[in-house]
């Protein structure tokens, strides 16, 4: 639950109330003294007696918001109209739309669009298939693809509940990278029929970004995929998010100047997020990790590792010192947390116990492994995923570009060197003169994120 008022609760209300000289600030104060953050406020008609007002703020949750209208309410001579929840107003009917490039203002136009033109460009693709890159919205399209089993920290909420996510994360691409991207929301969790379904759709698109899919099968659908699609499939929870930790941890390492083949690594989370990061973590020089998931350390010989299984290849590639215990306990004296697991594991006494300049990425959403605040009384450098705080982790930063570099290569593969630029490229977005404890990666806003990541992804493609 939310301890800060947040945009993510914020409402709108319009107010009646008398119309004398302090009915504004008795309607700030009265919202500020419930805990609420007053954003913006409109008196919208006025006459002799009366005036109405339109007032903006935000709010922790929702429980939240209806205490302010009810103490709203409480004030004399105040009538609460209608109040909106502006998050749901913003998702009020989706948030795409498909417009056409071209008019259609006559038969002339009607003809060239559609039949008899349209034919020619179909005759053309028969006769070279590459074709329908450069003739259609392939080229510039991708697919969201979901099972709706691993929706943001929510869980298991189906297809149906991840459209709204699934809407988001397509209109980000248009924002960042100007690539159109469809959501697709399958209404299966069956491995086989999710990889015959994206096989069957892909002729439409130029490249498959598959989200919260649960682990383990999300391993399965996407390296099948990538065996069987002449097209590029990136599964934004692994590679993502690997891509912003990467880039983060070395302008993190050079904030308290530490050599990234040295440090003590703790990581929270043997999932896809994580085992995602952890091999590009290897891939960029990290040598001395350890990794804790819901049991305990991962170790070899734990009697719930399968043989074959991606907890078998963490427990094979870490913990060489064979530790076996709780992560509270695998801490102490390292440089290095990062968690992409699950909310308050960690108090500010296990932080302390860690080396000094350590660097700490919790971001479990909503609620980190730590609180970010009691974090920072020890740790040198703290980011999260939440918006909230410095050194937001976000995956925003990453695919977009990351798919405007593969589209514009005509890339149909991803590798390890591609990511890796990626990382590298993000990393340089930060100026050595702008980095600080509080700013180890640009914002989502950045002007030249998209185009310096999309660029390094583009000549690793080569």
């Amino acid at each position: 639950m939310s301890t800060a008022p947040s945009v993510q609760y914020s409402i709108t209300m319009r107010l009646e109330a008398p119309a004398k000289p302090t009915t504004v600030s008795e309607l700030t104060s009265a919202i500020e003294a419930s805990g609420g953050i007053v954003t913006a406020l409109d008196v919208n008609h006025s006459d002799a007696d009366r005036v109405r007002v339109d007032v903006t703020c935000a709010t922790r949750n929702s429980e939240h918001a209806e205490d302010i209208v009810d103490r709203l309410k409480g004030i004399e001579g105040v009538v609460v109209g209608k109040v909106s929840d502006r998050t749901f107003l913003a998702h009020l009917g989706g948030k795409l739309t498909i417009e056409s490039k071209l008019p259609i203002r006559n038969r002339d136009d009607l003809s060239l669009i559609y039949t008899p033109g349209v034919a020619r460009i179909c005759e053309a693709i028969v006769k070279d298939p590459s074709d329908a890159r450069r003739l259609t919205i392939k080229r510039n399209t991708i697919a969201v693809v979901t099972d709706g089993s691993a929706v943001l920290g929510l869980g298991n909420i189906g297809p149906l509940a991840a459209m709204p996510v699934m809407e988001g994360k397509a209109a980000l691409f248009k924002r960042f990278a100007d690539i159109d991207a469809f959501p697709i929301c399958l209404d299966t969790q069956d491995t086989d029929e999710i990889v015959r379904t994206v096989k069957a759709i892909a002729p439409g698109f130029a490249g498959i970004n598959l989200e919260d899919i649960s682990a383990p099968r999300c391993f399965e659908i996407e390296a099948r995929l990538r065996e069987e699609l002449d097209i590029p499939v990136f599964h934004d929870d692994q590679h993502g998010t690997a891509i912003v930790v990467v880039a983060a941890l070395r302008n993190a390492l050079k904030v308290v100047g530490k050599d990234i083949a040295e440090v003590k690594l703790v990581m929270s989370g043997a999932g896809a997020a994580g085992t995602a990061v952890l091999k590009l973590l290897f891939a960029a020089g990290i040598k001395h990790a350890t990794i804790a998931d819901q049991r305990g350390v991962v170790v070899k010989g734990r009697e719930d590792i399968e043989p074959g299984s991606t907890l078998e290849w963490v427990a094979e590639h870490t913990n060489a010192a064979r530790f076996s215990g709780t992560l509270k306990e695998a801490i102490v004296g390292a440089d290095v947390f990062i968690g992409v697991s699950a909310g308050n594991l960690l108090d500010e006494h296990d932080i302390a116990k860690m080396a000094p300049g350590a660097i700490v990425f919790a971001l479990a959403n909503p609620n980190p492994e730590i609180e970010p605040s009691l974090a920072a009384k020890h740790a040198a450098v703290v980011a999260t995923g939440r918006s909230d705080f410095p050194n937001q982790i976000n995956n925003v930063l990453a695919f977009p570009g990351f798919f405007r570099g593969l589209l514009d290569a005509g890339s149909n593969v991803i590798t390890e060197k591609m990511l890796l630029a990626a990382a590298t490229a993000l990393a340089s977005c930060v100026e050595a003169s702008e980095l600080n404890a509080s700013y180890i990666v640009p914002s989502v806003f950045h002007p030249d994120v998209t185009a310096r990541v999309a660029e390094a992804v583009r000549k690793a493609a080569k």
